[in-house]
């Protein structure tokens, strides 16, 4: 399977692991959203214009595309995480919270699980390794043909991934602050939403909880409004109480 031309192996991620248990308490609210203090948001490691990167060769198949960079963001996206993960444990992050929506999993049966954000977290990167690594769903070997069923997999990858990210942002930020990788992260999350929305990989409704870093974010890297105006106003009124999905 052909490569994606994306560079982020520069991001040299330090990598943390814990075990934490869930103990019943809850996490102390963040009075405020860090990560939208221009100070932090100037912050890069590269200055790409992804919104050229994220387009679609005009020699590379499209399945090939998504399914090559897909297992990128999944990788790096995996990394970040795992660089905060020591901070993100049961007792920390009762449940899977971004703001004030609170995620629940849902298994194979699509039996509702309420868990915890590194018990969240966990099935998601599980659930997408096992994917990423089926050569019936993304093959390697020349000739192989994708599933039918291919792009709708990359969606719900991809919105799951977009929690895990959301939930760095929201909950853990000072971490990454103080662990000097909020740069990383910024890059990350610019890329990565770019990618989603030039292939409409993910609801615009999903990805409007997070629309007022993404319009900060975004902007300076040649992306599109693409609703997010309407999303704002929206993320406004999502806060005045907690929402599950």
């Amino acid at each position: 399977m052909l490569h994606p031309c994306i560079h982020l192996e520069a991001l040299n991620y330090s990598i943390w692991k814990s075990k934490g248990k869930p103990n019943g308490k809850k996490p102390a609210p963040e009075e405020k959203k860090l990560y939208l203090e221009p100070e932090y948001t100037k912050s890069r490691i590269t200055d790409f214009e992804f919104k050229e990167l994220v387009m679609l060769p005009r020699e590379i198949d499209l399945n090939e595309w998504l399914a090559s960079n897909t297992t990128t963001f999944f990788h790096h996206i995996n990394l970040q995480y795992s660089t905060i993960s020591e901070f993100c444990t049961g007792e920390s992050c009762q449940t899977m919270a971004v703001c004030n929506t609170q995620y629940y999993w849902y298994d194979e049966r699509g039996k509702k699980i309420k868990c915890t954000a590194p018990q969240y977290v966990d099935f998601v990167m599980s659930s997408v390794q096992k994917l990423v690594t089926d050569e019936d769903v993304f093959p390697t070997k020349y000739g192989k043909e994708f599933p039918n069923s291919f792009e709708s997999l990359v969606k719900k990858i991809c919105k799951y991934l977009f929690h895990v990210l959301a939930h760095i942002y929201s909950s853990h930020f000072k971490e990454t602050l103080a662990l000097e990788l909020h740069g990383h992260l910024n890059t990350l999350y610019t890329h990565f939403i770019l990618f989603i929305r030039e292939f409409n990989l993910v609801d615009l409704k999903e990805t409007t909880i997070m629309d007022d870093l993404t319009e900060v974010l975004c902007s300076s890297s040649g992306s599109s409004s693409n609703g997010s105006g309407n999303g704002s106003s929206n993320s406004a009124g999502a806060q005045n109480h907690v929402k599950e999905r």
